[in-house]
């Protein structure tokens, strides 16, 4: 009778932790490379490395940061596409990967069947910003200026098909007026002639603006997200002027198509479990106003082709194609 009760209690024991036993059975790489699209120094690679600094300790692995910008972030994206799938080989990018895709020509991988999400590690908006030698101060005002000289007022990108380009086409629909684009060879470049006057506006994160904020010389006006944002409490949006119009900027990890299941979980947890709790983190993204991400697999499946979707359709009716 004894035996029989330490049986089924053993049974019960094994039944109960078996998910945590399984999870810690997941097999790890002794080396894993998260390939940041973006050259070293930028938002994204702080990012990405004080993530990898997390991951290691987590994981009980190496995790190092590798550098492969150009392409529009596309460079380092297709070689994670046709990595290993075995976990040793990680892309940290954001939805600037699903911009350039929507908008080029031809690409060299599909992300969407290449890539698998793992995990969302935030999202933020993107701020409106216009020079302080304008009398511009509110999104009102932006637009106000716009129809009273149509075609004349113009915004500033670090280039065609980017997120900040296409975001601003979004709101010229959604606000009925037309604020041209002038494309440059970086956002520092654009910033630069926004603080002189030489271009109207930007949509921009707040990293790219900070400089020039601070200077004076640039003026914040409005977010870009549905919501007020609690980083800039003091900020209207830019939907208040432009009704349904929204744009956000995120961040997240993929891996190659046919990475084990068990992995991506394991990833997915505690990558979330990180963004949450790790303070380096929380500082860089607090600066954006970026929240931590909190999707699991499938949920970031869903924002990764929606937020194709929806840049592929401006794309097209805007006629924006990136050679």
């Amino acid at each position: 009778m004894f035996k029989s009760m330490s049986a089924v209690f053993s049974a019960l024991v094994l039944i109960t932790f078996a998910p945590g036993v399984l999870a810690q059975q997941v097999p790890i790489p002794p080396l894993v490379r998260i390939v940041v699209p973006f050259a070293a120094g930028s938002s994204t690679d702080a990012m990405g490395r004080a993530l990898a600094a997390q991951l290691s300790t987590r994981l009980g692995t190496n995790v190092i940061v590798e550098n492969r910008a150009g392409g529009s972030g596309l460079i380092g994206a297709s070689a994670v596409a046709k990595g290993p799938r075995d976990g040793s080989m990680l892309l940290f990018t954001s939805v600037s990967m699903i911009t350039a895709v929507a908008t080029l020509r031809t690409v060299s991988f599909d992300p969407i069947s290449e890539l698998a999400p793992v995990a969302l590690v935030g999202e933020g908006p993107l701020v409106v910003a216009v020079s302080t030698k304008t009398d511009i101060k509110t999104p009102a005002d932006l637009v106000a200026a716009a129809r009273a000289k149509p075609d004349v007022l113009t915004h500033g990108t670090a280039g065609v098909g980017t997120l900040s380009h296409l975001s601003a086409e979004c709101f010229n629909d959604a606000a009925k007026v037309q604020i041209n684009h002038i494309p440059y060879k970086g956002a520092a470049l654009a910033v630069i002639d926004l603080a002189a006057g030489t271009i109207d506006a930007m949509f921009a994160v707040n990293t790219t603006l900070a400089p020039q904020i601070k200077a004076g010389r640039v003026r914040l006006i409005g977010v870009t997200s549905e919501q007020p944002s609690p980083a800039y409490p003091d900020l209207p949006t830019m939907s208040s002027v432009a009704p349904g119009y929204t744009t956000t900027v995120w961040t997240a990890i993929f891996a190659p198509t046919g990475i084990p299941t068990a992995l991506v979980q394991r990833l997915n947890r505690e990558i979330r479990e990180i963004v949450k709790s790790d303070k380096a983190m929380q500082d860089i993204m607090q600066f954006d106003g970026v929240a931590p991400g909190a999707l699991s697999p499938e949920e970031m499946a869903r924002l990764v082709r929606e937020s194709h979707a929806t840049w592929k359709k401006i794309a097209v009716a805007k006629n924006i194609v990136l050679e």
